[in-house]
């Protein structure tokens, strides 16, 4: 079974067609709960979200600043598993039809298999996954099987990277990039900031890849300001902030992410 590469790429070329930047969103597997979980992405999806990120809880979250690693904690502690990470995917394309991607560190891949996780992404409608700790010279193993089963390869490039480092990156990625906007952590920021515009301007130079911008984004004035120069707008922290101040309200959670998710929408469409 083929996955969703494809159904992905013409998600962010339709959001440009329609003159605005894709509204991308990133909620842990398994937090609250499983069930939880899914709902989230699909409360999320209801509010207006054009993709879905599905992290895969990490007891060494490098890139997640602690309002993501309180999260994956709370999945981790109940148990989460990468066949619930599958579910998720599955049953969140499923319901709604829109591209759903991975986000993991490598190490559980590794330990999985990489043939096992690709084939089971594929098998669950995934889109592809997005690699921050994959060196892309070390990743051809996984492109090869990524490629087989039409799954996106996505990388993340940071304002640090050099002009040519970028352009390795992205002759090696698929699906979009992922770009940092600052050194750091994941994390609700005051303003974004110019070098993301920077970052975005280098990027594009080197490839015909859709730039989405990440970390610091939380508002609506925020992903307004970031969709004037980037493909994507990529929101996790604030999502996963207003599930944590529900503080177990299920209803009140899946009100809050929804909510946000439809700010968040508006903004991305308020690019003039």
């Amino acid at each position: 079974m083929s996955g969703n590469i494809q159904l992905l790429s013409e998600t962010l070329a339709k959001a440009k067609a329609e003159n605005r930047a894709a509204l991308i969103a990133y909620l842990p597997a398994g937090f609250p709960t499983v069930d939880g979980g899914i709902a989230a992405i699909k409360a999320v999806f209801d509010g207006g979200a054009d993709v879905v990120e599905v992290g895969l809880p990490h007891s060494d979250p490098v890139l997640d600043g602690p309002v993501i690693q309180t999260a994956d904690d709370i999945a981790l502690r109940g148990g989460v598993k990468i066949a619930d990470v599958m579910r998720t995917v599955k049953e969140a394309h499923a319901a709604t039809g829109k591209p759903v991607l991975v986000m993991t560190y490598w190490n559980p891949i590794d330990r999985y298999g990489i043939e096992r996780f690709t084939e089971e992404l594929a098998a669950a409608g995934g889109a592809g996954c997005i690699l921050p700790d994959l060196p892309v010279q070390e990743s051809a193993v996984w492109r090869e099987h990524a490629d087989k089963h039409g799954l996106a390869t996505v990388f993340v490039v940071a304002p640090s990277s050099k002009d040519e480092r970028l352009a390795t990156i992205t002759a090696a990625g698929s699906g979009f990039v992922y770009a940092a906007s600052l050194m750091g952590v994941t994390g609700t920021r005051e303003s974004v900031g110019e070098q993301a515009a920077d970052l975005v301007r280098r990027t594009r130079a080197t490839s015909g890849l859709p730039v989405c911008v990440g970390l610091g984004v939380s508002n609506a004035v925020q992903a307004k300001e970031v969709a004037a120069f980037a493909d994507g707008v990529i929101v996790g922290s604030a999502f996963v902030q207003r599930i944590l101040d529900a503080d177990g309200d299920e209803a009140a959670g899946l009100a809050a992410v929804r909510e946000l998710a439809g700010e968040l929408a508006a903004g991305v469409r308020r690019v003039s």
